[in-house]
C-alpha cells in the first residue's frame, strides 16, 4: 500500500513535467485497476439515474461515460449507426430503444470514483429501480422539459422517499419544441411537494440554446468542440443579468429555509460567499430537505459536466449515509438494528447485500453492494438466509456487459460475484455467528396474469430452464402451475413485462412460446333439489354387477359453493355399510366433469336415503358405478347453473379520473360496494367477475395517465350472467363436435 502511495506521489510530480504524455495514460489505467486501494470514502459516489419513460436517462449516462473518458465515442439509443447505447447491452433493448434491465458501470471524474446504475423507466420494470435505489447513496432524477413531472416520476419519487435517498434533479431535453424548465420546477414543488430551486439556468431555449449560467459561481458556461467537451467560462450576458440575480436570490431563500447556518446569515442580511452557499446546499441535499435543479440537453451535449460536478459537490459519499443491518436474535423474538461502519478498513467484518441476479454467458452473476469491511478474491463468505458457506471464485467490477477482474473490494463499492447460488435480497457476511440481514427490498405485487406454453412440446426442458432463471432474477415475475386447467400461469407487472420475457425465451433459450388468456375456473351446480333412483345392473357369465341407490341431490348455501358434501341417511341393511364409501367415491369422481360445459360440479349435497344390493353380484365396483350414474341422472333432470369466481377489487386513482374509472368498471359488469377518498385520490371497492378482469391493468393505466393502480383478491363464487353461460355451453358443444363450428355464419 505504501509503495503504491509513494508511486502515486512520484507520478504526480512527473505529470507536471512536460513531455510525459505516455506516463499519464498508464497512470490513469493503473489508478482504475486498483481503485479500491487508493480511493478514500470521501472520493466515492454511488448514484442511480431514474426517471419517467423516455426522459433521456440512457442518453445522459452515455454522455457521462464519454466525458469521463470511459468510452471513446458516443452512440445514440436508436441511432442511425445501429450500434445502440453502451448501457443498453441486451439485443432486445437496442431493438426497442428502451431499457429493460438496470445496468451498472463505474467511471472517474476529477479524481472521484462514481458508480452509476442506469435504471428503466417503464412501470413494468419497477423492481429494477427499487433494487437500484435500495443500494445507492444518491440519485439523479431526470425530468423532461416538455413533459415535466409525469406518472412514473411520482412512482420513482415514492421509491426514493421509501429508501431515504437524497437526489439532484436534472431537467433534460431543453432543445425540444415547447421546452419549459420553469413549469417543470413548479410541478416539482406542487405535485412532488419538494423544496427545489435552480442551481443553473439556460441561456436561450429550444433551437437557440447557447449555454448556461451557473448561479452559485455567477458565471456563464459555453460548451464548445464537436461533442461539447470544451467548456468556456465567461461573464453573465447583459440581457440575462436581472434573471440570474433573481434566480440566485430564490436559490438562497430556498436553501436558507432548510439550513440553519445560511438561514442566520440570511436574517442578518449578510451576503453568503460562493463556498458558504455550496456547503449549505450540500448539507440540506444530504438531509433530503432540498433538491438542486440543474438544466441541460444530453442529446445536444450541453450541461452534462456541471451535473457531474454537482454529483461530487452535493451528493453524499458512503460515510454520510447511515445503513443499518437487522440482528435476528433466535433466543428472543426482538430484532435490533446495528449501524454499519462505512470506513474502508479490512479489520471490520464483511457485510454485503446481493441486490440483483443476472444469468450471463459465464453462469449466474450476483450484483453485491458492500456495506462494511472488505471482500477479497478466494475468501469464504456466508449466506445468512441459508447459512451456507460459499467461496468467492471471481470478483469483478461492471461496465455495462463488460467485466473487469479485481482482487478486493471495500465498503461503499458495488461489485459482482460469479457462480454463487443465492436469491435476490440475500445478505452475505464474513462469519457464521453474525445473524445479520440488511433491510429487505420492497417487492410490489404482480397485477396481470397470462398462460404461457412452449409452441413445440419438445422444448419443455428449455422452457422450464428459462422460467427458473427468470423467477430467480426477477422477484416480481411469478410462476405457478394450475393443476385444474393444466396450464403454466405467469404473473407480472404489466403486459410489456410478460411480453419481454416471452421474447427473451425465444432469443436466449430458442424456445418460442404461446401466450394466452388464463382459463377461469368455472363451476357447475344445481339450483333446486332433485330426487334420484338409479340401478346399475350388468350380467355376463359368472357373477355380475348390481347396485341400487335412492336419494336426493340438493344445492348448498351460497357461501359453500366451492364444497361437495355427502350424507348417508340409510337405515337397516339395504345397503351394507362397507359399500357407502364406494358410493361417495363414485359421486366425487363424477363431479370432476359436469354435463353443461365440462367444468367441475360443486356446491351440491348428495343425500343417500335408500337402495338395494344383491348377495352375490354386489361389490364395491358396482356401487362406485351406481354413485356415478345417480349423479348423472340427477344432473340431467335438474335445473343447472354455471358459477364464476368473483374478485373483490380495490382501485386507487386521482380524483379527476373518477368518472372514467367508474365507467370502465360498469363495462366489466362490476358492482361498486364502497368508496372513499383522501388527498386528491379516491379508492373504489368493487366486485367484478374474474373472467372480465383480463387486461384491466393496461386499461386502468391508459385512462388515468398511468397514475391508477388496483389490487384484487378472490371473494366468492356466484351464478354467472345468462349470456356468459350460453357462450360457455356453445364453446363446449363446438369443441366436442355436437354443434357445427360457427364459420362463415354470415354467408349462410
Amino acid at each position: 500500500m505504501r509503495v503504491l502511495k509513494a508511486g502515486l506521489c512520484l507520478a504526480k510530480t512527473h505529470l507536471l513535467a512536460p513531455g510525459s504524455v505516455t506516463l499519464k495514460k498508464v497512470l490513469f489505467n493503473s489508478c482504475r485497476a486498483c481503485s479500491s486501494g487508493i480511493f478514500p470514502n470521501k472520493r466515492i459516489r454511488n448514484i442511480g439515474i431514474s426517471a419517467h419513460i423516455d426522459s433521456g436517462k440512457t442518453t445522459l449516462t452515455e454522455r457521462v461515460l464519454y466525458y469521463t473518458g470511459r468510452i471513446a465515442e458516443i452512440h445514440e439509443v436508436k441511432g442511425k449507426d445501429g450500434v445502440g447505447a453502451t448501457m443498453d447491452s441486451m439485443e432486445l433493448e437496442r431493438q426497442r430503444g428502451i431499457t429493460i434491465q438496470s445496468a451498472a458501470t463505474y467511471t472517474m471524474w476529477k479524481d472521484h470514483n462514481i458508480n452509476i446504475i442506469d435504471t428503466p423507466g417503464h412501470v413494468d420494470f419497477t423492481i429494477e429501480v427499487e433494487r437500484a435505489l435500495r443500494v445507492l447513496d444518491g440519485a439523479v432524477l431526470v425530468l423532461c422539459a416538455v413533459g415535466g413531472v409525469q406518472c412514473q416520476t411520482m412512482t420513482v419519487n415514492r421509491q426514493m422517499k421509501r429508501y431515504n435517498v437524497p437526489f439532484l434533479t436534472f431537467i433534460n431535453k431543453l432543445d425540444r419544441m415547447g421546452a419549459n424548465p420553469n413549469r417543470a420546477l413548479q410541478q416539482m414543488r406542487s405535485k412532488l411537494k419538494h423544496n427545489a430551486a435552480f442551481v443553473n439556468i439556460p441561456i436561450g431555449l429550444e433551437g437557440n440554446m447557447r449555454g448556461m449560467i451557473d448561479l452559485v459561481e455567477e458565471r456563464s458556461m459555453y460548451f464548445e468542440g464537436p461533442f461539447g467537451q470544451d467548456i468556456r467560462y465567461d461573464e453573465i450576458p447583459a440581457d440575462f443579468r436581472a434573471e440570474a440575480a433573481e434566480r440566485r436570490q430564490e436559490l438562497v431563500e430556498c436553501v436558507a429555509n432548510a439550513d440553519e447556518i445560511l438561514g442566520e446569515m440570511f436574517l442578518e442580511e449578510k451576503i453568503p460567499t460562493n463556498d458558504d452557499l455550496k456547503a449549505a446546499i450540500r448539507r440540506v441535499t444530504v438531509q433530503r430537505l432540498f433538491s438542486p435543479v440543474l438544466v441541460g440537453t444530453a442529446l445536444k451535449n450541453k450541461g452534462v459536466q456541471p451535473l457531474l460536478d454537482a454529483v461530487l459537490d452535493y451528493l453524499p459519499n458512503p460515510t454520510e449515509v447511515k445503513n443499518y443491518a437487522i440482528l435476528n436474535d433466535e433466543a428472543s423474538s426482538e430484532t435490533s438494528k446495528i449501524q454499519m461502519d462505512p470506513s474502508r478498513d479490512p479489520a471490520n467484518p464483511y457485510v454485503g447485500l446481493a441486490f440483483k441476479l443476472e444469468g450471463g454467458k459465464f453462469g449466474q452473476l450476483t450484483y453485491v453492494r458492500v456495506y462494511q469491511g472488505c471482500l477479497k478474491k478466494s475468501e469464504y463468505i456466508y449466506n445468512t438466509r441459508t447459512s451456507k458457506k460459499v467461496r468467492v471464485q471471481r470478483l469483478v467490477r461492471l461496465h455495462a456487459d463488460q467485466l473487469e477482474d479485481v482482487d478486493e473490494v471495500y465498503a461503499g463499492d458495488i461489485c459482482a460475484l460469479f457462480g454463487i447460488d443465492c436469491a435476490s435480497g440475500d445478505t452475505f457476511t464474513s462469519r457464521t455467528s453474525a445473524n445479520l440481514s440488511m433491510e429487505s427490498i420492497h417487492i410490489p405485487e404482480p397485477v396481470i396474469s397470462m398462460s404461457m406454453k412452449p409452441s413445440n412440446k419438445n422444448d419443455m426442458d428449455k422452457f422450464s430452464k428459462g422460467i427458473n432463471r427468470f423467477t430467480r432474477e426477477d422477484p416480481t415475475f411469478r410462476v405457478h402451475f394450475d393443476t385444474e386447467s393444466k396450464e403454466t400461469i405467469i404473473s407480472g407487472m404489466g403486459e410489456l413485462h410478460l411480453e419481454i420475457y416471452s421474447q427473451r425465451m425465444e432469443r436466449e433459450y430458442n424456445c418460442p412460446c404461446v401466450m394466452g388468456k388464463p382459463k377461469v375456473a368455472f363451476r357447475e351446480t344445481v339450483t333446486s333439489a332433485v330426487p334420484f333412483d338409479f340401478t346399475h345392473k350388468k350380467q355376463s357369465g359368472g357373477s355380475g354387477q348390481y347396485g341400487k341407490v335412492i336419494g336426493v341431490l340438493e344445492p348448498l348455501e351460497t357461501e359453500d359453493y366451492t364444497k361437495l358434501e355427502f350424507e348417508d341417511r340409510t337405515m337397516g341393511t339395504n345397503i351394507p355399510k362397507q359399500f357407502v364409501p364406494a358410493i361417495e367415491k363414485g359421486f366425487r369422481d363424477a363431479c370432476e366433469k359436469g354435463p353443461l360445459s365440462n367444468h367441475k360440479i360443486s356446491g351440491v349435497r348428495f343425500l343417500l336415503e335408500d337402495g338395494a344390493h344383491h348377495m352375490v353380484d354386489s361389490n364395491e365396483f358396482s356401487f362406485i358405478r351406481a354413485g356415478e350414474g345417480a349423479l348423472k341422472q340427477a344432473m340431467e333432470k335438474a335445473n343447472t347453473a354455471i358459477l364464476e369466481p368473483i374478485m373483490s377489487v380495490e382501485i386507487v386513482a386521482p380524483q379527476e379520473f373518477q368518472g372514467v374509472v367508474i365507467a370502465g368498471v360498469n363495462r366489466r359488469h362490476g358492482v361498486i360496494s364502497g368508496q372513499d377518498g383522501a388527498e386528491g385520490y379516491f379508492t373504489l371497492y368493487v366486485d367484478v367477475p374474474l373472467n372480465n378482469m383480463f387486461g384491466y391493468a393496461t386499461e386502468l393505466r391508459s385512462c388515468t395517465e398511468g397514475k391508477g393502480e388496483y389490487t384484487m383478491e378472490y371473494s366468492r363464487y356466484q351464478p354467472c350472467l345468462p349470456s356468459t353461460q350460453e357462450e360457455l355451453i356453445h364453446k363446449y358443444l363446438e369443441a366436442t363436435g355436437q354443434l357445427p363450428t360457427k364459420k362463415n355464419k354470415w354467408k349462410n
